[in-house]
């Protein structure tokens, strides 16, 4: 099978978030080791928006609901036939994990950074296009040309009560991906679309394309139905969707 590209669209806004977070918390990790200034200033970025997004007071919550829901269906499923009882004692061990850690916490996830004073400062001026420049922040200048070593310090620090979120949502959402076989379908004239189960609702939809072809899908959806439309990319002008038939992997993400 030649090389894929998979599309994901969250299907609510639990997942949504995930998601975004799962983003973010890449980047910092891509960033965070390199030597370069360069690179610890795009960490940094990605760790301020980290801080925004966990601001939410329900997200603790969100998170400890979801671990829970994955333990209650792991053990439901642990007499069917099939299940494997060795890798469902070991899922079941990191969710459990997570859930504690999570619990744990002895602060809101990000406070150490959100109440960070030299955080604050960057991010005041972040707000402004250009505003974390030299002149604007010479303390921020100076703490970038510090060691590799207590840059990644400080950045370890901060990231510290956000580690407990990282881990759950990574599990949560590779147990999601991992729910269901993707199956090949067709998109007569670039449009499918897809009615869903209310009674097993889905958490994301996943549409696997070959890597190297000028489609991209554009999906929509809730967790009643879905639709997804083959946009080909122009090098001038806007996309269009595709008047040809796709064939594509498509997984619905029910666990």
């Amino acid at each position: 099978m030649s090389q894929q590209i998979v599309f994901e669209h969250p299907l609510n806004e639990r997942i949504r978030t995930f998601l975004r977070l799962e983003h973010l918390f890449e980047k910092v990790d891509y960033f965070m080791p390199q030597y370069d200034p360069w690179a610890t200033r795009v960490a940094v970025e990605a760790l301020l928006d980290i801080t925004a997004v966990t601001a939410r007071a329900d997200l603790r919550t969100e998170i400890g609901k979801e671990l829970e829901r994955n333990i209650n269906t792991l053990n439901r499923i642990a007499s069917q036939p099939g299940v494997d009882p060795a890798a469902l004692t070991r899922v079941l061990g990191e969710l459990e994990r997570a859930a504690g850690n999570i619990q744990t916490l002895g602060s809101p996830i990000g406070q150490t950074a959100r109440e960070d004073e030299f955080l604050k400062g960057v991010i005041q001026r972040s707000s402004i296009p250009g505003g974390a420049c030299s002149f604007d922040l010479p303390i921020y200048h100076h703490w970038l040309l510090q060691s590799p070593e207590r840059r990644q310090s400080r950045l370890d620090h901060w990231l510290k009560d956000l580690r407990p979120a990282d881990v759950a949502i990574r599990l949560i959402l590779s147990l999601a991906r991992g729910s269901a076989t993707p199956r090949q379908v067709i998109a007569p004239g670039g449009f499918y679309q897809e009615s869903l189960d209310p009674q097993a609702p889905a958490q994301m939809v996943r549409a696997g394309l070959p890597a190297g072809g000028a489609l991209y899908p554009e999906i929509s959806g809730h967790k009643n139905r879905f639709s997804i439309r083959f946009m080909r990319l122009e090098p001038r002008g806007r996309s269009t969707q595709t008047g040809e038939t796709v064939e594509f992997r498509l997984t619905c993400c029910v666990f």
